[in-house]
Protein backbone atom coordinates (compact mmCIF):
# COMPACT_ATOMS: atom_id res chain seq x y z
CA UNK A 1 0.00 0.00 0.00
CA UNK A 2 1.11 3.56 -1.02
CA UNK A 3 -0.15 6.59 1.26
CA UNK A 4 -0.01 9.69 -0.06
CA UNK A 5 -1.21 11.38 3.17
CA UNK A 6 0.15 10.25 6.63
CA UNK A 7 -2.15 12.19 9.64
CA UNK A 8 -0.50 11.99 12.82
CA UNK A 9 -1.64 12.41 16.43
CA UNK A 10 0.39 15.34 18.17
CA UNK A 11 0.79 14.35 21.84
CA UNK A 12 2.49 10.79 22.55
CA UNK A 13 3.53 10.46 18.75
CA UNK A 14 4.94 13.56 17.96
CA UNK A 15 6.16 15.33 21.02
CA UNK A 16 6.56 13.50 24.37
CA UNK A 17 4.07 14.99 26.45
CA UNK A 18 2.08 12.18 27.76
CA UNK A 19 3.92 12.21 31.02
CA UNK A 20 3.57 16.37 31.67
CA UNK A 21 -0.23 16.08 30.44
CA UNK A 22 -1.11 13.34 33.08
CA UNK A 23 1.29 15.04 35.95
CA UNK A 24 -1.09 18.43 35.21
CA UNK A 25 -4.14 16.05 35.33
CA UNK A 26 -3.01 14.73 38.57
CA UNK A 27 -1.75 18.48 40.11
CA UNK A 28 -5.51 20.24 39.32
CA UNK A 29 -7.32 17.11 40.60
CA UNK A 30 -5.20 17.10 43.94
CA UNK A 31 -5.45 21.05 44.50
CA UNK A 32 -9.50 21.18 43.74
CA UNK A 33 -9.57 18.36 46.57
CA UNK A 34 -10.76 15.44 44.01
CA UNK A 35 -9.39 11.72 43.63
CA UNK A 36 -6.84 11.80 42.15
CA UNK A 37 -6.83 9.51 39.15
CA UNK A 38 -3.85 7.32 38.87
CA UNK A 39 -1.24 7.10 36.21
CA UNK A 40 -3.30 4.77 33.75
CA UNK A 41 -6.63 6.27 33.68
CA UNK A 42 -5.09 9.91 33.55
CA UNK A 43 -3.18 8.48 30.41
CA UNK A 44 -6.26 6.82 29.07
CA UNK A 45 -7.83 10.37 28.21
CA UNK A 46 -5.27 11.56 26.59
CA UNK A 47 -6.49 12.59 23.36
CA UNK A 48 -9.76 12.77 23.84
CA UNK A 49 -12.30 16.00 23.74
CA UNK A 50 -12.51 17.81 26.93
CA UNK A 51 -16.06 16.84 28.37
CA UNK A 52 -14.94 13.22 27.78
CA UNK A 53 -11.73 13.52 29.30
CA UNK A 54 -13.01 15.74 32.45
CA UNK A 55 -15.80 12.65 32.71
CA UNK A 56 -13.54 9.69 32.99
CA UNK A 57 -10.63 11.22 34.25
CA UNK A 58 -12.30 13.23 37.23
CA UNK A 59 -15.93 11.78 37.59
CA UNK A 60 -16.46 13.47 41.22
CA UNK A 61 -16.04 17.18 39.37
CA UNK A 62 -19.52 18.80 38.49
CA UNK A 63 -19.70 20.16 35.04
CA UNK A 64 -20.50 23.19 36.89
CA UNK A 65 -16.64 23.73 37.85
CA UNK A 66 -15.25 22.08 34.60
CA UNK A 67 -13.81 25.52 33.31
CA UNK A 68 -12.20 25.80 37.29
CA UNK A 69 -10.19 22.30 36.84
CA UNK A 70 -9.37 23.11 32.74
CA UNK A 71 -8.09 26.57 34.34
CA UNK A 72 -5.70 24.91 36.69
CA UNK A 73 -4.81 22.25 34.40
CA UNK A 74 -3.72 25.06 31.38
CA UNK A 75 -1.87 26.64 34.30
CA UNK A 76 0.20 24.10 35.43
CA UNK A 77 0.92 22.84 31.80
CA UNK A 78 1.96 26.33 30.59
CA UNK A 79 4.54 26.26 33.53
CA UNK A 80 6.34 22.79 31.52
CA UNK A 81 5.57 23.33 28.24
CA UNK A 82 8.87 24.94 27.23
CA UNK A 83 10.72 21.71 28.87
CA UNK A 84 8.31 19.44 26.30
CA UNK A 85 10.54 18.26 23.57
CA UNK A 86 10.12 15.99 20.62
CA UNK A 87 10.94 12.86 20.64
CA UNK A 88 14.20 11.93 18.29
CA UNK A 89 14.30 11.67 15.58
CA UNK A 90 10.51 12.85 14.25
CA UNK A 91 11.98 16.58 12.72
CA UNK A 92 14.46 14.05 10.73
CA UNK A 93 11.24 11.66 9.54
CA UNK A 94 9.24 14.02 9.14
CA UNK A 95 11.00 16.32 6.71
CA UNK A 96 11.50 12.96 4.82
CA UNK A 97 7.94 12.39 4.44
CA UNK A 98 6.86 15.74 3.73
CA UNK A 99 9.31 15.82 0.13
CA UNK A 100 6.60 12.92 -1.12
CA UNK A 101 3.70 13.00 0.67
CA UNK A 102 1.15 14.79 2.44
CA UNK A 103 0.87 15.17 5.99
CA UNK A 104 -1.85 16.71 8.44
CA UNK A 105 -2.30 16.42 11.92
CA UNK A 106 -5.59 15.45 14.16
CA UNK A 107 -5.34 16.03 17.93
CA UNK A 108 -6.94 16.82 20.34
CA UNK A 109 -5.10 19.49 21.66
CA UNK A 110 -7.37 23.17 21.66
CA UNK A 111 -6.32 25.24 18.01
CA UNK A 112 -4.56 27.72 20.25
CA UNK A 113 -2.58 24.84 21.98
CA UNK A 114 -1.50 23.46 18.97
CA UNK A 115 -0.19 26.59 17.49
CA UNK A 116 1.78 27.51 19.92
CA UNK A 117 3.41 24.13 19.89
CA UNK A 118 4.06 24.22 16.30
CA UNK A 119 5.21 27.52 16.76
CA UNK A 120 7.97 26.55 19.41
CA UNK A 121 8.73 23.45 17.45
CA UNK A 122 9.47 24.82 14.15
CA UNK A 123 7.41 21.94 12.29
CA UNK A 124 4.60 23.75 10.81
CA UNK A 125 5.55 23.73 7.37
CA UNK A 126 5.46 19.81 7.01
CA UNK A 127 1.80 19.99 7.63
CA UNK A 128 -0.72 20.96 5.01
CA UNK A 129 -3.74 20.68 7.38
CA UNK A 130 -4.46 19.88 11.25
CA UNK A 131 -7.76 19.76 12.59
CA UNK A 132 -7.89 20.15 16.67
CA UNK A 133 -10.83 19.03 19.30
CA UNK A 134 -12.20 22.13 20.09
CA UNK A 135 -13.00 22.78 16.01
CA UNK A 136 -15.09 19.73 15.02
CA UNK A 137 -16.07 16.45 16.69
CA UNK A 138 -13.39 14.88 19.22
CA UNK A 139 -11.69 11.56 18.68
CA UNK A 140 -12.65 8.90 18.79
CA UNK A 141 -15.48 10.07 16.61
CA UNK A 142 -14.05 10.05 12.55
CA UNK A 143 -15.10 13.64 11.86
CA UNK A 144 -11.55 15.03 12.18
CA UNK A 145 -9.82 12.89 9.58
CA UNK A 146 -12.74 12.87 6.98
CA UNK A 147 -12.61 16.89 7.13
CA UNK A 148 -8.67 16.26 6.27
CA UNK A 149 -8.86 13.82 3.62
CA UNK A 150 -11.76 15.93 2.08
CA UNK A 151 -9.35 19.04 2.21
CA UNK A 152 -6.78 17.42 0.73
CA UNK A 153 -8.66 15.75 -1.66
CA UNK A 154 -7.54 12.55 -0.89
CA UNK A 155 -9.34 8.71 -1.02
CA UNK A 156 -9.76 7.12 1.50
CA UNK A 157 -7.27 4.14 0.49
CA UNK A 158 -4.68 6.54 0.36
CA UNK A 159 -4.65 7.59 4.00
CA UNK A 160 -3.20 6.23 7.15
CA UNK A 161 -3.33 8.06 11.08
CA UNK A 162 -0.94 7.45 13.25
CA UNK A 163 -1.19 7.59 17.32
CA UNK A 164 -0.58 6.33 20.32
CA UNK A 165 -3.85 5.79 22.04
CA UNK A 166 -6.85 3.27 21.28
CA UNK A 167 -9.02 6.45 20.50
CA UNK A 168 -6.89 7.39 17.60
CA UNK A 169 -7.14 4.03 16.38
CA UNK A 170 -10.95 3.83 16.78
CA UNK A 171 -10.75 6.98 15.06
CA UNK A 172 -9.38 6.08 11.98
CA UNK A 173 -11.03 2.86 12.02
CA UNK A 174 -14.55 5.09 11.81
CA UNK A 175 -13.29 7.21 8.97
CA UNK A 176 -12.17 3.58 7.16
CA UNK A 177 -8.60 4.58 6.97
CA UNK A 178 -5.36 2.11 7.85
CA UNK A 179 -4.00 3.26 11.54
CA UNK A 180 -0.10 2.71 12.63
CA UNK A 181 0.05 2.76 16.71
CA UNK A 182 3.11 4.37 18.23
CA UNK A 183 3.55 2.23 21.72
CA UNK A 184 5.83 5.08 23.08
CA UNK A 185 3.42 7.32 24.35
CA UNK A 186 -0.04 7.36 26.48
CA UNK A 187 -1.43 3.96 26.07
CA UNK A 188 -0.28 0.47 26.37
CA UNK A 189 0.23 -1.65 23.63
CA UNK A 190 -1.92 -4.83 24.22
CA UNK A 191 -4.66 -2.07 24.10
CA UNK A 192 -3.64 -0.66 20.76
CA UNK A 193 -3.49 -4.42 19.44
CA UNK A 194 -6.95 -4.38 20.23
CA UNK A 195 -8.55 -2.07 18.57
CA UNK A 196 -6.88 -3.47 15.23
CA UNK A 197 -3.94 -1.31 13.85
CA UNK A 198 -2.19 -2.22 10.87
CA UNK A 199 0.75 -2.27 12.90
CA UNK A 200 2.27 -1.56 16.30
CA UNK A 201 5.96 0.06 16.31
CA UNK A 202 7.76 0.82 19.92
CA UNK A 203 10.30 3.90 18.76
CA UNK A 204 10.75 6.35 16.15
CA UNK A 205 13.41 4.20 14.77
CA UNK A 206 10.87 1.19 14.52
CA UNK A 207 8.10 3.83 12.52
CA UNK A 208 10.33 5.43 10.36
CA UNK A 209 11.61 1.47 9.15
CA UNK A 210 7.31 0.53 9.07
CA UNK A 211 7.25 3.47 7.06
CA UNK A 212 9.77 3.00 4.85
CA UNK A 213 8.99 -1.05 4.54
CA UNK A 214 5.05 -0.32 3.74
CA UNK A 215 4.23 3.34 2.89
Amino acid sequence: MSYSLIIFDWDGTLIDSAGTIVECIQQASAELGLEVPDRSRASHVIGLGLQDSLRLAVPGLPAERYAEFVELYRKHFLEREDAIRLFPGIEALLKTLSQTRLLAIATGKSRRGLERALQATGLKAYFSASRCADETTPKPAPAMLQEIIEELSTPVEHALMIGDTSHDIEMARGAGIDALAVTYGAHPEPALRACGPRGCVSSVTALTEWLERNA
